[in-house]
Parts: structure tokens; sequence; C-alpha cells
């Protein structure tokens, strides 16, 4: 058939020998095969001009403090995401919305002091979590629990407080053993006397005052209850008392002027 038979033929034949266009790449970053790669570049915030077939993203190294809502467009065949070596200090419930194929994440080497126990909800294909080396003092499970393909974690070199708030965190890390790397890591900055010390060698019965002192939501709704009414109670016992109180003394006064002996007094 050919494509010599006018101008028009040609030129649509030109058009589909002519390469396809490569997907947009951030002017910092490196891009190659849905390999994005933008660490060391000074960056302060996530580039949003990347490509939907992203599937590593190299965000290392560079001075991002804050994840806001929705820092990243969406992604839907991102598998690793590698932040580590920021100064990330705060990740919004919201950041990672429109990563749900994400299988790995690295946030170690950052200045996350608390993470919202909804941050990791859209992640539910995430099979590894690295949270080493930042400024957690504790971790809520829930946060754990809503990611049910996770296989390892790593929680390392972070000031853990082992008070009573850490048991849930304790009772989690106990059940999953075999998901947590660098066991040994993980350990105990406050209080002094329990400093370096291993949180995965805590024992139940180190919670017992914990365990004795807690509260169900059976009490708590019950102490919601009786506390208006004790304070009612109270007010009602200590008004009708100060009311006896007043009708007895004039009573009393009474009763003392009609004793009192009359002195009648001639002309």
């Amino acid at each position: 058939m050919g494509c010599w038979r006018g101008p028009s033929t040609v030129l649509a034949c030109l058009l589909l020998l002519r390469p396809l266009p490569l997907p947009a790449c951030p002017a910092a970053c490196r891009c190659s095969l849905g390999d994005v790669d933008c660490s060391e570049r000074a960056l302060r915030e996530v580039p949003q001009n990347l490509s939907a077939n992203t599937s590593t993203l190299w965000l290392g190294y560079n001075f991002i403090t804050v994840l806001g809502p929705h820092s990243f467009p969406p992604l839907p065949g991102l598998l690793l995401l590698s932040l580590p070596h920021n100064r990330l200090g705060l990740i919004h419930s919201q950041a990672l919305v429109g990563l749900g194929a994400l299988q790995e994440l690295d946030l170690s080497n950052n200045y996350l002091t608390m993470l919202a126990p909804e941050t990791f909800l859209p992640l539910t294909s995430l099979g590894m979590l690295n949270l080493g080396s930042n400024r957690l003092g504790e971790l809520e499970p829930g946060m754990l629990h809503a990611l049910p393909q996770l296989q390892a974690l790593l929680l390392q070199d972070n000031p853990w407080v082992c008070s009573c708030g850490i048991l849930p965190l304790w009772r989690w890390l106990s059940h999953y053993r075999e998901k947590v790397r660098e066991k040994s890591l993980l350990l105990c900055r406050v209080p002094e006397q329990l400093n370096n010390y291993p949180i995965m060698a805590f024992r139940n019965e180190s919670f017992r005052q914990c365990q004795e002192t807690s509260l169900s939501a059976q009490h708590h709704i019950a102490f919601l209850i009786i506390g208006p009414f004790s304070f009612m109670a109270s007010i009602f016992f200590c008004t009708f008392m100060g009311s006896i109180i007043v009708i007895y003394n004039n009573l009393r006064k009474e009763s003392h002027f009609w004793r009192r002996p009359h002195v009648c007094r001639g002309r």
C-alpha cells in the first residue's frame, strides 16, 4: 500500500513513526523508566509534576519539614517512597492519600515526634515501614492495625517513654515479634532509671500496676453518670441542712424570749 500516495498520507506516516513523548520529570530530579530520583536536591516540598506511572520515588537528604494534606499527586503505581534524612516533623493525616499501591515507606532519620492514627490508613498494601531514628516517645497501635499487609517494621533509635502509655505498643510488639526488625535496639529513654532498658525485655507483670489502675469504658460511663448526680445531691443536702439550722436557731430565739422573766413596774 505504501505511504507515498500524497502529502497528507506522508504526514500521517511520519506522525506514526514519531517516538512517543517521555513522561514529565521534575526539573530537579532524574527520571528513568518509572524511577524518579530527587535525592540531595535541597527540596523543601514534594515535586508535583510527577508522572502517574512513577513506581519508585527517592526524596532523601532534602529539607522537607511538613507533609500537608494531599502532598503527593495521584500515583497509583508507586511502590516505593523514600524520605529519610529530611527535617520532617509533621505528617498530616491525609498526606498519603492516593498512594494505595505503596509497598515500602522509609521515614527514618527525621524529627517525627507523633503520628496521627489515620496517617497510614490509605496504605493498604504497605509491607515495609521504617520509622527508625526519629523522636517518637510512643506510637498508637491502632495505626499499625491499619496496615494489614505489614511484614517489616523498624522502630529503632527512638526516645521511647516506658510508662503505662507504652503498654498498648508493647502488647502489639509482643504479638507481632516476627514483624519487628532490630528488636534489640528498641530502648527506653524515659524514665531515667530505665534508660537504655530494652522494651522487649518487659514482661506482662511489669505492667501490673498499669493494668490494676486502668479503667474500663463502663467505669468511665459510671463516673460520668454518678459525678453530676453526686454534685446535685451535695448541693441539695447542704441547702437542706442550712435550712434546718436556720429554723432551729429561730426557734431557740423565740423560746428564750418567752422564758425570760418579765418585770412589772408599778406606778
